[in-house]
């Protein structure tokens, strides 16, 4: 009987499996990558994911597992691949996630190879409770929009004013921001952008939003081409979200917020902000591209929660 490959399969050596199974993950893994074009940190974490359950199939079994030990799997099995995980001390998060990607990879090698995992329809992932999102207050969100444009080189404020006015002014993640091109502007009030899952929306772009982008583009010492990245760093190569994230703990500091104030917290801003002045779920779920409406009812806990606070520091009998 051959003995279990040893693969390079991504960033990863795959030596947990016998051939077939081998061939088989790294065919999903670049079947995620250049057919589904998910992002390549998605497909790393889940062919992670999937080859550390091999791992543990190899030594719960006594035998590195092939396709045909796939099918003869039981829900006792993937239970005991759960246990495992959590001994190991990974969390709710990690472990529900380990459960989509297998579920991800059944579904491929059902397709492709024409078997399923045994047990995995009837597995349950752990529940995952998600902290709720913390934003800014509007009199901090302005704020820091205000003082992101004070800096030693001029430019240089007016790109990370404009940035964080799309993530604040759009509900953008900082990905999507930074993923934008010159052609992106003008905008004419709208501008498309990329999300997770290669998901497009159309986002409105406030007249703030577009006298501070049209600034930036002014005062950039670099010629911006239209089918070039609109943000770009201090050598001209699209900016990264590591920047974004150091000049936000830089602004953080000055106004005295705590470290939950992240560029993901204007997100986060964006979507309270509009829910507490009137706007429905339903409208602010299309603008932040969620496409499940219980990801966006959080909001609607953060403002209740919000409101019950004021309500119990101003009533005279709470």
């Amino acid at each position: 009987m051959a003995g279990p490959a040893r693969t390079i399969v991504g960033a990863e050596i795959l030596e947990f499996a016998k051939p077939d199974l081998s061939r088989l993950v790294g065919e999903w893994r670049d079947w995620m990558l250049h057919e589904r074009r998910l992002a390549a940190r998605s497909v790393a974490a889940y062919h992670h994911a999937v080859v550390s359950f091999c791992r543990f199939l190899t030594e719960h079994r006594g035998d590195a597992p092939c396709i045909d030990t796939l099918s003869s799997l039981t829900l006792g099995d993937l239970r005991a691949w759960q246990a495992a995980r959590m001994r190991a001390g990974q969390g709710s998060g990690t472990r529900s996630l380990g459960v989509s990607a297998l579920r991800n990879f059944g579904k491929y090698a059902e397709q492709s190879a024409g078997v399923a995992i045994g047990g995995l329809s009837v597995l349950r992932p752990p529940k995952v409770v998600r902290p709720a999102p913390r934003p800014l207050d509007v009199s901090d969100a302005s704020a820091l929009l205000d003082l992101a444009g004070d800096h030693d080189e001029a430019w240089i404020g007016l790109r990370d004013k404009a940035v964080f006015a799309i993530l604040y002014g759009a509900g953008a993640r900082i990905g999507e921001a930074l993923a934008l091109n010159r052609s992106a502007f003008p905008s004419g009030g709208q501008v498309r952008l990329l999300g997770k899952g290669r998901k497009e929306r159309m986002a409105p772009i406030l007249p703030m939003v577009e006298d501070a982008v049209a600034a930036y583009i002014a005062a950039c010492p670099y010629a911006l081409l239209q089918d070039g990245p609109l943000f770009v760093g201090a050598k001209g190569k699209r900016l990264s979200p590591g920047v974004a994230q150091r000049r936000m703990r830089e602004l953080r500091a000055i106004i005295g917020l705590d470290e939950r104030a992240t560029p993901h917290a204007l997100r986060h801003s964006f979507a309270t902000h509009l829910l507490g002045a009137g706007g429905d779920l339903r409208t602010i779920q299309e603008l932040l591209g969620h496409s499940s409406l219980s990801t966006t009812q959080q909001y609607a806990d953060v403002d209740f929660m919000r409101l019950l606070d004021t309500y119990r520091k101003a009533h005279p009998r709470a």
